[in-house]
């Protein structure tokens, strides 16, 4: 089943919004959650566990919960103002100078990500690298849905051998941290390896960002 970012998302009861992420557990190497961008304002972020997930192609996720449901998942992100570090200095504002007057300070918006402890957000771009260096960004997690498992992990098409997408089984990711996949693999062996399977006939390229 394939795990696609920015991808359309539908919930039981119609189109719901995008993923935008992905949360996995690093250890158990499994995909543990995806985030899905509600389709409407406020387009609030949810924490979608992976087992909601009904069925999946490379551009398409179909839910098992409704909108209604999903919009009770827990949120990713969490905003919240902060005090800024000093008063803020005049400028002007529509023909009026303010300056030398202090303006109170100007409150600063801080984004809070709710990650479950011990598990990394994986963006589509995130950094691959091979044993030599790097060889090209994540598209996409293939994963066994019986339990999650990462079976293979999809380079972003335009890396290092032109417009084609390699998939790497999981037997050869050493470790994935924060913002970056790392492989056993040298560049060469990633480049002898073969290109996506052909099993996955609903794969539109031309709908990719």
């Amino acid at each position: 089943m394939d795990i696609p970012l920015h991808a359309q998302v539908s919930c039981s009861d119609q189109e719901c919004g995008e993923t935008t992420l992905v949360i996995v557990d690093p250890a158990a190497q499994e995909v543990t959650h995806v985030i899905v961008r509600e389709k409407r304002f406020p387009y609030n972020d949810h924490l979608v566990p992976v087992d909601q997930i009904e069925s999946s192609s490379a551009d398409q996720v179909r839910l098992r919960c409704s909108t209604d449901e999903l919009a009770k998942l827990p949120q990713f992100n969490e905003s919240e103002f902060a005090p800024g570090d000093g008063p803020y200095l005049g400028y002007p504002i529509e023909g009026y100078m303010v300056w030398p007057y202090m303006i109170p300070e100007m409150p600063i918006l801080l984004e809070h990500e709710h990650i479950p402890p011990g598990e990394l957000a994986i963006r589509r771009g995130a950094r691959v690298k091979a044993s030599d260096g790097d060889v090209g960004k994540v598209d996409e997690f293939l994963i066994d849905p019986s339990n999650g498992h990462i079976t293979h992990l999809v380079l972003l098409e335009g890396h290092l051998w032109g417009r084609k997408d390699v998939s790497i089984p999981v037997a050869e990711i050493d470790r994935i941290e924060e913002g970056q996949v790392l492989l056993k693999l040298d560049k060469r062996g990633v480049g002898a390896l073969p290109a996506v399977p052909a099993h996955r006939p609903n794969r539109d390229l031309s709908k990719r960002k």
